[in-house]
């Protein structure tokens, strides 16, 4: 059983030039950058980017309460598994501490229940 909370704000998933990282997308708590020899993917808030960014919007992130130890298997299983079953897309976003799953607004309130229903508390 993971506990997750939902963070407040809606995010946009961003694909970038891989050379340049914009101001606007660190002007919020969550961010994640990720640069690939291809890429630069960027998560950020979404009222922060600028309508001419190729990027898509409307996700809202579930973070799982860490940390969580690196050693531990199974977590994101025990999450996209329902999830995946219920035909809930998600992108997931991991860091050293816990990871963090997005789901598209539309499908927020669905994810809750599917995730309580394999036995996860979420908090409002």
């Amino acid at each position: 059983m993971l506990t997750l909370s939902i963070l407040p704000d809606t995010y946009a998933i961003c694909r970038l030039d891989r050379d340049a990282v914009p101001l606007w997308a660190a002007a919020n708590d969550f961010i994640s950058i990720t640069r690939t020899t291809d890429e630069l993917s960027i998560v950020c808030c979404d009222r922060n980017v600028p309508d001419h960014a190729t990027c898509d919007r409307g996700w809202r992130v579930f973070k799982v309460e860490g940390p969580l130890d690196l050693s531990l298997t199974g977590v994101l299983a025990s999450l996209a598994g329902p999830l995946a079953e219920a035909q809930i897309n998600l992108f997931v976003v991991s860091t050293y501490d816990t990871d963090y799953l997005l789901v598209k607004e539309a499908n927020l309130m669905r994810a809750v229940d599917v995730l309580r229903q394999a036995s996860h508390i979420v908090q409002p």
